[in-house]
């Protein structure tokens, strides 16, 4: 039976006539009943944020670093059912959804931590004031957040503002309105976290437009956390920028994982196979573009097909040993067979997979990648995995940086001085040697360069995005004014 979901704004849960409905992508069943949000009540949401950030910023900070405590001990005690959810929601993997749930605590921890770190500096005077920059929370913050690691990258967005003293709008993914969004909605009840802090608005595809533009340039909104595709994030910073509001965006990726001729093969592999086809490929940080050295190209692409092609594809839901589930939607197994389509008309070999039923697409690995191929240039978002092979360090390095993403990157070598030069010069935000271009952490600055987004997710970074700087001084040294005055 599925479950029926409504929102929650200013502490009420909010029944609507409107609902949408939350499939399983994997079967298309009805996962959940929906209430649709429009326009007023993504107004209202705000206003309860409005009217609550005057006492919640009022709190000391140990006050607020005890929620988001209770709030991380409510996460790890609801893990059963936020990991039920990740499988039929989500369509992940078992072993990503235990890693996801698992992590999420950890989120709210690292943010009640970040609540005892400084928040500001004392400075030098010229006229011997006692000189302060400090940070204050600068009110309502929206939180759009992706359907891919719902529970993961909506706690990120959200949990670093809140412990600060900023009040939060949510509006999750219509794909995944559970496990990010109305879960965090449920798990605030619970733990007695005040009225209008969190709210949390779901809305179909076809309110999208109306509710997420109100989410951005009402006067009552100061900041905003976007994670998501590379377009829709333009629009997203575009506005804010219009209406000089602080913007954090984390957008697409075209991720290289460069391995090199020194490189231990078993850790190249299991770099590369663990990068391409966890989650199905559908992570921003997927490596998309496999570079190695033309000395082992043909050792590493025996044995990567090998290990590829023992991922099991179906209904993760279903059978725990499932690691390859659907895509999320129709439209994104779309663009994935276009692709390989594209790939195979203009000469690529399929080494491995290449088969698309439906929403599933089994892993796939292709070579003869050439620059004018649309896996060469876009981003996948699928279990796709070009390998390309390089003859120098800088012929990989020109390779990686040929495309207009810039988020993150991974290099395999033994020589770690090589391993830095090599990082130095990769255009990305993120670079991970000896590991694969998928890591994360609660606390690390998290994001990209070039069309990979703008500002940093994660710790003291996050803080930063959404808390004001301000310069106060007291004279004490008796600074005189001109005589004419």
């Amino acid at each position: 039976m599925a479950r029926v979901i409504d929102y929650y704004s200013g502490g009420e849960w909010i029944k609507t006539r409107h609902r949408f409905n939350d499939l399983n992508p994997a079967d298309d069943s009805v996962w959940a009943d929906v209430a649709d949000a429009d326009l007023a009540g993504a107004v209202a949401s705000i206003e309860a944020a409005n009217n609550a950030f005057p006492a919640w910023s009022a709190l000391t900070h140990s006050e607020r670093a005890h929620y988001m405590i209770a709030m991380a001990a409510e996460c790890k005690r609801r893990q059963p059912d936020i990991v039920e959810a990740l499988r039929a929601e989500a369509g992940g993997w078992y072993g990503k959804a235990m890693f996801e749930s698992g992590y999420v605590p950890e989120v709210f921890h690292a943010a009640a931590a970040s609540n005892y770190a400084p928040i500001g500096e004392v400075m030098p005077s010229e006229h011997h004031k006692l000189s302060i920059a400090m940070r204050r929370p600068i009110g309502v913050v929206t939180v759009i957040s992706p359907w891919n690691f719902p529970a993961l990258l909506t706690s990120r967005g959200f949990a670093f503002p809140m412990a600060a003293g900023n009040t939060i709008v949510l509006k999750p993914s219509e794909e995944t309105p559970f496990t990010g969004g109305v879960v965090f909605a449920e798990i605030a009840e619970s733990v007695g976290l005040p009225p209008g802090v969190l709210n949390v608005i779901t809305c179909s595809r076809e309110s999208v437009s109306a509710v997420g533009d109100e989410l951005i340039e009402n006067p009552a909104v100061k900041g905003i956390s976007f994670t998501g595709s590379t377009a829709v994030g333009r629009q997203v910073a575009a506005k804010a920028g219009a209406h000089l509001k602080k913007a954090c965006v984390e957008l697409g990726g075209k991720d290289a994982l460069i391995i090199c001729d020194d490189a231990d093969m078993e850790r190249a592999v299991g770099a590369a196979n663990f990068g391409s086809f966890m989650h199905q490929g559908q992570i921003c940080m997927s490596v998309e573009k496999v570079l190695v050295h033309e000395r082992i190209f043909d050792q590493f692409l025996a044995l990567f097909v090998k290990r590829a092609a023992a991922l099991q594809v179906g209904d993760p839901a279903a059978d725990k040993s499932h690691v390859i589930g659907p895509l999320i939607n129709d439209k994104q197994a779309l663009q994935v067979k276009e692709q390989i389509e594209d790939a195979v008309a203009r000469g690529a070999k399929v080494e491995l997979g290449g088969e698309v039923n439906g929403r599933f697409v089994s892993p796939t690995v292709l070579t003869g990648i050439t620059p004018d191929m649309l896996v060469y240039k876009n981003e996948t978002f699928g279990p796709v995995a070009p390998v390309i092979p390089f003859a120098t360090d800088e012929q990989a390095i020109a390779i990686a940086n040929d495309t207009e993403y810039g988020l993150s990157s991974g290099v395999i070598t033994q020589n770690e001085q090589r391993g830095f030069a090599i990082a130095a010069q990769l255009e990305t935000g993120m670079c991970h040697i000896n590991c694969s271009s998928v890591n994360d952490e609660p606390h690390i600055p998290f994001g990209g360069s070039k069309s990979s987004g703008v500002g940093r997710h994660g710790g003291r970074w996050s803080t930063e995005t959404f808390t004001e700087t301000r310069w106060i001084t007291m004279e004490r040294g008796g600074r005189p004014y001109p005589p004419v005055f």
